[in-house]
């Protein structure tokens, strides 16, 4: 198992085109959305003011691109190709081979995250405890591991040709519903009630939390916390599933 991790890690960092728009998408997208936001604007309800909200949002944005699309489109090539086929033939247990694949995509998300901030003190003048940037930097970072497996089961449930259509629909929809693009304290009180529950809107709430000098709810680790052993679960259960057929 540690050797496929080492190789799934070695991949993703050299793949160049992968690493590029993982690591400087979401910084541009912050630049574009926060870039015309006035510095002091609040959100509404809250205290965190734009620029900070954005600044988390958009990092974990970069770690869900670089997690979701890049899981869930590695495997489903891979399975067309016979790479998993062979897998399956070895002794790896379906929980490492979801394992490797979440430690692979992970990696990425880290340079993603600090680019992120980077942008975010110099151009729009956010400024934190030291305390806060390393807490946020490990809850956005630990966060991604959810859609890291979700990205895993995504790769085992759609075959090559239908797994980008299938990816960009929970991608954009998780992102846009659960408040990553926009504040969900602007959506309608229907909308804002399913959002509370994706797992998208806890991995935002986890770093607001900290902006504020608070610690994350405990209801947005436990819903992050179900998700992923659903995820996970669910991931490795194909790959199971897929080595009793062959």
């Amino acid at each position: 198992m540690n050797t496929l991790i080492k190789l799934e890690i070695t991949r993703t960092l050299w793949n160049k085109k992968f690493m590029f728009f993982s690591v400087i998408y979401p910084s541009a997208l912050f630049l574009m959305i926060a870039g015309t936001q006035d510095s002091a604007a609040k959100v509404p309800h809250t205290e965190l003011t734009m620029p900070a909200f954005y600044m988390v949002a958009m990092a974990s944005f970069g770690a869900l691109t670089a997690v979701l699309m890049g899981n869930s489109e590695r495997i489903a090539k891979e399975r067309e190709k016979g790479w998993v086929r062979q897998l399956r033939l070895t002794s790896l247990p379906g929980r490492g081979y979801v394992l490797a694949k979440i430690a692979g995509a992970a990696v990425v998300t880290l340079p993603s995250i600090l680019i992120v901030f980077v942008v975010a003190a110099l151009a729009k003048d956010v400024r934190l405890e030291t305390w806060q940037w390393f807490a946020l930097t490990g809850a956005i970072w630990a966060g991604s591991l959810v859609f890291a497996a979700l990205g895993v089961a995504v790769g085992y449930i759609a075959s090559g040709d239908a797994v980008r259509p299938v990816t960009m629909m929970l991608y954009f929809g998780l992102s846009i519903l659960g408040g990553l693009w926009m504040p969900t304290t602007v959506y309608p009180q229907w909308l804002q009630n399913i959002a509370e529950w994706l797992p998208t809107h806890a991995y935002a709430g986890l770093g607001q939390a900290i902006e504020l000098g608070n610690s994350p709810h405990l209801k947005d680790i436990a819903i992050l916390g179900t998700y992923f052993v659903l995820f996970a679960g669910g991931a490795a259960w194909l790959y199971r599933k897929d080595t009793l057929k062959a």
